[in-house]
């Protein structure tokens, strides 16, 4: 090694030590006749002090060294002078005196800084990640990683889990995103694509009898991006036999209660067990399927109080079958008219056509709209939102899809402003009984809303021919603070229920045998009752790491525009290869 010790590890016990140190140049003052380098690697900084008089040689060395750089400093451990120790630092009262410098790598000029926490442009860090992962911010995060994937490993093996690894070369199905495709070379006009998640894969291990499987599983899918996807993603991919759903749920609440311990114990879980709401619940009080519970402020239905108001908005929307809700605000009854204003372009994107306000203050109701409403209905509003003096409510009249996204964002918004989104608590919670079947317009068919192998409440089977819209899926979501962070079911394990699904969803019998045809067959011999999850690893640990996008815990990420800025990737391919995959790139015009 070219290092006795790390530069993180050095404390007062090792004063008097002869130690060699490997490492980047962190930062470098000069100081005439001497010079501090600050001496970086994974583990931390250290202090090296490099004096002209008792090492003329090594000073030499050191006045070419430049930030970046990387030495090899060999010396002695010393104490700090009094006074001058760095509280700051784990190895701030020990310094090392330099006996000998070797500049093993010199560096050009960083095109940014990375011995400060300063905001950088995106693009910039993405082409230079390799230098923007050398950065404390990203090595913390990139080691949390590490972490939250050892203490998953760990959990899992002391419970009977076995770890399988699934190919990444599979056959194309529609279930639900779009799949990468790979040419076969020794195929011609036929092939491969990566899979968008291990799904159909793990209910054949369990086929196989292995009865509890997990996978930390690479994932691709050809979609568009925002902060919580990527084009590739990481999941922790688990599959259990002869379960039901509340053995599923109860083991991955132990898990997250193990990984709170192990990797984040500053963090404190709000409610155990966690809570679980079903779909329609989460949708009418929080407005989304992946509400944050770490603050109230839920959405209250006033339809009924203004269904017969003088308030036109109010009594067309109710009359057309819309939604008019609310959520109060403690202690915004002073937003001025601009700030007013602001709230409602905030709302606009998620398809509102307004927002209306009411202020409840000492003096009365302040509001647009309380001279259309009478004084009955001023006062049953407030009842209904519990609205206190000081208290703003701020309702949505619209479309129910249209209330519940709009106003779901807006309590996100007010939660963040009044500082109740606190990182360090995390509200775990389950979403369940979610609708098994979506209705496509444009298709003119049903799809599924999760995916065609998940499983709907037994008895919501007699809905199949008269109403499918009502099924109920076996289906459970694991959310935290605002984000889906994992998914799963039980999934349907005979053959002639998974026929009768695909029946649903528009999918012939000759369609199914060359899709699912492997499936159908696999369950024929004696497949189990059996479920299972995926959780999200890449949103986990951007919880875990307090950040807001999941880029910032991924080594190498791609852009909004699925772009590899580092690589230059996606790129052209040479004519030979095209020839080779029997392939042409034609110039179409849309």
């Amino acid at each position: 090694m070219l290092k006795t010790h790390t530069c993180g590890e050095l404390r007062l016990s090792h004063v008097g030590t002869q130690v060699t140190l490997a490492g980047w140049v962190h930062r470098r003052r000069d100081h005439g006749a001497l010079i501090f380098i600050d001496l970086r690697d994974r583990e931390g900084i250290v202090q090296v002090v490099v004096d002209a008089e008792a090492a003329p040689e090594a000073h030499k060395v050191a006045e070419k060294a430049r930030v970046e750089y990387v030495l090899q400093i060999r010396g002695e451990v010393r104490a700090r002078p009094e006074g001058l120790q760095n509280p700051n630092l784990p190895t701030g009262e020990i310094e090392v005196a330099a006996q000998e410098v070797t500049i093993l790598n010199p560096a050009k000029t960083p095109p940014f800084y990375i011995n400060e926490d300063v905001p950088v442009e995106e693009a910039l860090r993405l082409k230079y990640r390799y230098l923007d992962l050398r950065r404390e911010r990203m090595q913390r995060n990139i080691i949390l990683r590490h972490h939250v994937v050892t203490a998953i490993r760990e959990f899992l093996n002391a419970r009977g889990f076995i770890e399988i690894e699934t190919p990444l070369l599979i056959k194309s199905t529609p279930e639900g995103a779009r799949d990468f495709i790979v040419p076969s070379r020794l195929h011609p006009g036929k092939f491969y694509a990566l899979p968008q998640s291990p799904q159909q894969l793990k209910q054949l291990l369990m086929v196989a009898g292995f009865e509890k499987y997990y996978q930390i599983a690479r994932c691709l899918r050809d979609e568009d991006l925002r902060a919580d996807r990527q084009p590739e993603f990481t999941q922790l991919d688990l599959e259990m036999s002869f379960v039901e759903q509340d053995d599923i749920l109860a083991l991955i609440e132990e898990l997250y209660l193990y990984l709170v311990e192990k990797v984040v114990p500053h963090k404190r879980i709000r409610e155990i067990p966690f809570p679980r709401l079903t779909y329609q619940e989460a949708i009418a009080r929080y407005g989304t399927d992946k509400p944050d519970l770490r603050f109230g402020m839920e959405l209250i239905d006033l339809t009924d109080i203004v269904a017969h108001s003088a308030f036109r908005v109010f009594a067309q929307t109710a009359a057309e079958g819309g939604h008019v809700k609310a959520i109060t605000v403690p202690g915004a009854a002073g937003y001025s008219r601009k700030e007013l204003d602001a709230l409602t372009q905030h709302v606009i994107p998620y398809g509102a056509k307004g927002l209306l306000w009411m202020a409840f203050r000492q003096e009365g109701v302040r509001s647009p709209a309380a001279k259309f409403l009478t004084s009955g209905e001023i006062q049953a509003i407030r009842e209904r939102t519990a609205a206190r003096e000081g208290d703003l409510v701020l309702i949505i009249a619209d479309e129910p899809t249209v209330v519940a996204e709009a106003l779901g964002h807006l309590r996100l918004e007010m939660g963040q402003r009044l500082g109740l989104r606190d990182p360090n608590e995390l509200a775990f919670a389950w979403v369940v009984e979610f609708p098994l079947l979506e209705w496509n317009e444009e298709e003119g068919r049903w799809q599924a809303v999760h995916h065609p192998f998940t499983a709907p409440v037994p008895e919501d089977w007699t809905l199949a021919d008269t109403d499918p819209g009502r099924m109920r899926a076996l289906a459970h979501d694991s959310v935290l603070n605002g984000w889906e962070v994992g998914g799963g079911s039980i999934r349907i394990h005979r053959s002639d229920e998974q026929q009768r699904m695909f029946q649903l969803l528009g999918i012939t019998e000759e369609q199914a045998q060359a899709q699912f045809g492997h499936l159908l067959e696999a369950f024929q011999y004696g497949a189990p009752p059996h479920g299972g999850i995926a959780l999200g690893l890449d949103r986990l640990v951007a919880l875990f790491a307090d950040e807001n996008s999941i880029r910032e815990v991924i080594a190498f990420p791609k852009t909004s525009s699925a772009q590899d800025l580092m690589l230059g990737a996606p790129s052209p391919v040479a004519e030979e290869q095209l020839r080779e995959l029997h392939l042409a790139v034609l110039s179409l015009e849309r």
